[in-house]
């Protein structure tokens, strides 16, 4: 661990305290956790302590842990991920947390802490259906405002559940059940593997 990213990780643990649920370093990258009613209170400590200065949201973005680790995984099924950077003190970390309820995944907004989480906890909704509580307008924003499902959880069928198409007769778009034909999607690799070139 490097002397910048060893200040970095004990400055974290000394302005969150008992907020800090776990902490470690991979491939020169932080991430930290904290539990979810800890969420906003940890943000703004990450926005505005000295040390740390992390105004920017870079990017925040669901996680699905059905069946992660071949199935090994016991905890909590949906997580977001937040990427900080504090641009004065040219710094970057993560931050995860779980929502509590796998059923019905409900976070806090993190959009009064940061604008730019707006279009990205939309995002997620739409992709994941995990629910950003106090969210100005939580909507969809990649599908359609009739799409049922979220296509980013491993639950969700490979084919989609139905498709829209114009109807030239109806004159209007319509919903049907997909009509997909199962193919193989393995590309076919043929490779000169042990074959000498004279």
């Amino acid at each position: 661990m490097t002397p910048r990213l060893e200040k970095l990780s004990e400055t974290l643990k000394s302005a969150l305290g008992s907020k800090l649920v776990d902490s470690n370093i991979h491939v020169g990258e932080i991430t930290i956790s904290v539990k979810s009613a800890d969420f906003i209170a940890a943000c703004e400590i990450l926005r505005d302590a000295e040390g740390l200065k992390f105004e920017q949201l870079i990017d925040l973005c669901g996680l699905d842990y059905r069946d992660y680790g071949a199935g090994a995984w016991t905890g909590k099924r949906f997580a977001v991920v937040c990427h900080l950077l504090s641009v004065s003190l040219n710094q970057r970390m993560r931050l995860k947390v779980f929502a509590e309820d796998d059923e019905f995944p409900v976070l806090a907004s993190v959009v009064s802490v940061w604008p730019t989480a707006n279009w990205f906890e939309r995002e997620t909704f739409d992709l994941f259906g995990i629910m950003f509580e106090g969210h100005p307008d939580l909507r969809r924003i990649l599908t359609d405002y009739g799409f049922v499902g979220h296509p980013f959880r491993k639950d969700f069928p490979m084919e989609g559940n139905v498709e829209m198409r114009y109807d030239p007769d109806q004159q209007r778009v319509i919903y049907q059940p997909v009509s997909i034909d199962l193919r193989n999607n393995v590309p076919r690799v043929i490779r000169d593997e042990g074959i000498h070139h004279g």
